[in-house]
């Protein structure tokens, strides 16, 4: 979005807007359905899945992805990437961290097939909107009502609203889908599963995983995701896990726990490394704010999104 004008406070707009949505349930709704609402933006400024691929190409990875990713396959571990974003980006990083194809859900996204239902209306339409979005960040009452009035009133008479219909992004209730796919598939039962998450998109397969018996992590998490995790990670690095990995290749949920547990309490600190146990702890506030400051240094700009 940043690639026009304004790019980055429209998407803020929505973001927020998709987690209004969320919160309120509305019927049909999946958290990181952002990605399907930004698309006529996409459209009006000639972004195309070209464009897409080379932004791919300079994403950086968090500090240690790589050396964990390396070392849990050399151990024997299968790795998935289950992921709201479109496919021709995550295809690009999953490949860069040798996640076969197979292993990866995204979502599906034909962008330049939809050129063709741009008009002159929708155009103007779209233009007419982007300036009344601009107005009206921070404000919640105003994005619901108005995004609420272009996204399910006005749009849909559009041609341009078969493209939101069309693209169903991968977060919420069908990443919990992709991963039992996955676990039907190698016949790994839920209870045998480790799943990293950070946002609102994956609270449901946070907490799925939790309740199974498995491990679930919140990673630099926000206060959508980290009171369905089993425990929280606050780190610069993804590689500060593997103590916790390796307990848990060993053996259970008690024996991990007791690991953290030993460290003060649950919650411990070692060179800005921050770790919790947050199965069936309902006071997490101090958690919540550790984590929202981490999740500032690490993910910038990204890391306000819900």
């Amino acid at each position: 979005m940043k690639l026009f004008p304004n790019g980055d406070k429209i998407f803020e707009v929505i973001s927020r807007y998709d987690d209004l949505l969320t919160i309120k349930s509305r019927q049909g709704y999946e958290p990181g359905d952002t990605l399907a609402l930004i698309v006529p933006f996409l459209l009006l400024h000639n972004i195309t899945e070209a464009d897409i691929k080379q932004l791919a190409e300079k994403a950086t990875f968090i500090n240690g992805a790589a050396e964990l990713i390396s070392k849990l396959q050399r151990d024997g571990w299968q790795i998935f990437c289950i992921t709201t974003t479109y496919e021709q980006y995550a295809h690009h990083l999953t490949q860069k961290l040798g996640i076969a194809r197979n292993n990866v859900a995204s979502t599906s996204f034909r962008l330049n097939s939809y050129r063709k239902l741009l008009c002159k209306d929708s155009t103007t339409l779209l233009q007419d909107t982007e300036r009344s979005i601009v107005e009206i960040i921070g404000n919640d009452r105003l994005i619901k009502e108005r995004l609420d009035d272009f996204f399910w009133q006005k749009l849909p008479k559009t041609e341009i609203g078969k493209a939101i219909n069309e693209v169903k992004p991968i977060g919420g209730k069908r990443k919990v889908t992709a991963l039992k796919q996955f676990a039907k598939l190698f016949k790994q039962p839920l209870a045998e599963w480790v799943v990293i998450g950070d946002s609102i998109t994956d609270f449901r397969m946070l907490k799925e995983v939790d309740c199974a018996g498995g491990i679930s992590v919140a990673f630099n998490a926000n206060q959508y995701a980290l009171p369905y995790a089993t425990l929280g990670l606050a780190s610069m690095a993804i590689s500060d896990l593997k103590p916790i990995l390796s307990v848990w290749h060993q053996g259970d949920r008690d024996k991990v726990k007791r690991l953290i547990s030993n460290k003060n309490r649950g919650y411990f600190k070692k060179e800005s490394v921050y770790v919790q146990w947050l199965a069936g702890n309902n006071d997490i506030d101090e958690v919540i704010f550790t984590h929202s400051k981490m999740r500032r240094l690490v993910r910038e700009e990204a890391g306000k999104l819900g």
